[in-house]
């Protein structure tokens, strides 16, 4: 059976759509009783779907009418946000007091921050079951209050069947093989490497070329995105882009079509998740024999951290619905409907249970391998500042200075974390 994949909408970002999305769905400004002694608990959620056919609202529905037989003495309401849209959308309710009682999504470490948020310790009853390797991150000051409910993990792609033409007869293990590779794929006139840095996910393909060479965001909890280590990453990058080598102005292009562009045949290598896969046996082009999935190549060799992304469950304090609140997360983060969304969206699982019943899934197998070993994001509060910054300028320390531009960024992460 053919698999769908979690795009994730774009579309314009306007501060009144959040009032309007409420309105539109039937929502008030905070969670209510209900006539009859009921509670009525608001779950806000980033749409993973591309279409109305599998939207996630679709997803949520299933659950909330299961749980609702259940517990016939709580209602739930679902507010779906194209996930661009999101972090914006649900500041904007937070701003306005109009406030969740339940979001899945992204951005929770201000809230945490601000008083607003359940530790997950209150509102799950097992905790302990939601995957370690994120504890850290989805914590503030040693307390978890981000609860992942879906997992990412990134690989390295490349097209078999135009590495055969190239005369390449092994996966590229170091930035040397990907320059090599590259270079002999574009003289058979197709994209030697994919470098989305555009605004989508500009920030994650810039923290795979950073682990490269040892580099990150931070260093000890302490932003260094000017890092030798970096500039050195992003110095090859340029080279990559000058030789022509990368599709052009990388710093314009998206994720989304570019892997389309790989999945119809025209790139030889990127960077991708488990979502990269649908869109490959979509296009219908490549076959399953014409392309595979490697650890991602660093300076030296493959690496043994790769970026690892988690969306979380956030459980806001405002309404006073703690109790309601719980007995939902319970019943949502059950295996079924953890490996339900998974399978729908092409994404991870967020529990340890959910992780081991897909262990031996022929897709999902080689991104859960290396999940348990995988770098995160930033938590802190000035990481969604920094996000922005990056996804809007890091092109251009391919296309003009490295140093220079990564200095700009740290100058901006340094006054944020002040």
């Amino acid at each position: 059976m053919d698999k769908k994949f979690a795009k994730r909408i774009s579309g314009a970002a306007l501060a009144a759509a959040a009032a309007l999305a409420l309105a539109a769905c039937g929502s008030s400004g905070g969670s209510s009783g209900g006539s009859s002694g009921t509670t009525t608990l608001k779950l806000v959620v980033a749409d993973y779907g591309t279409g109305p056919s599998n939207t996630s609202a679709k997803y949520w529905a299933n659950i909330v009418t299961a749980f609702e037989k259940v517990h016939p003495d709580i209602k739930v309401n679902v507010t779906t946000i194209a996930w661009t849209n999101f972090d914006q959308e649900v500041q904007t309710m937070i701003q306005n007091k109009q406030y969740p009682d339940i979001t899945e999504g992204d951005y929770f470490s201000n809230y945490a921050s601000d008083g607003l948020l359940y530790p997950a310790s209150d509102v799950l009853s097992n905790p302990g079951n939601l995957l370690q390797t994120f504890k850290a991150s989805d914590s503030v000051d040693g307390v978890q209050y981000g609860m992942p409910f879906t997992t990412s993990s990134r690989t390295l792609f490349y097209n078999k069947k135009l590495f055969a033409q190239a005369g390449i007869t092994s996966a590229p293990q170091t930035w040397a093989d990907i320059q090599t590779d590259a270079a002999k794929i574009t003289k058979l006139g197709d994209i030697g490497f994919g470098l989305p840095l555009g605004s989508e996910e500009a920030q994650a393909e810039s923290l795979l070329w950073m682990l490269g060479d040892g580099g990150g965001y931070q260093t000890d909890g302490k932003y260094t995105i000017n890092s030798s280590a970096n500039v050195a990453a992003f110095t090859f990058l340029k080279g990559l882009v000058s030789a022509g080598d990368t599709e052009p102005n990388p710093g314009t292009v998206d994720r989304t079509p570019l892997w389309q562009e790989f999945a119809e045949g025209k790139i030889g290598m990127i960077n991708g998740s488990p979502a990269l896969i649908p869109i490959i046996q979509s296009a219908g082009v490549l076959q399953s024999s014409d392309w595979t999935s490697v650890p991602i190549a660093g300076q030296n060799g493959p690496l043994t951290d790769t970026l690892g992304v988690c969306d979380n469950v956030s459980a806001f304090k405002p309404n006073g619905h703690e109790a309601q609140i719980k007995e939902f997360l319970d019943f949502a983060y059950q295996d079924q409907y953890q490996i339900a969304f998974d399978k729908e969206y092409d994404l991870l699982p967020a529990t340890a249970s959910a992780t081991k019943a897909l262990a031996s899934d022929s897709v999902f197998a080689p991104f859960l391998t290396a999940l348990p070993n995988s770098v995160q994001y930033p938590s802190d509060t000035a990481w969604a500042n920094v996000k922005a910054k990056i996804q809007q300028t890091i092109g251009l320390a391919v296309t003009g200075s490295p140093s220079t531009e990564l200095t700009q960024l740290q100058q901006i992460a340094t006054t944020s974390a002040s």
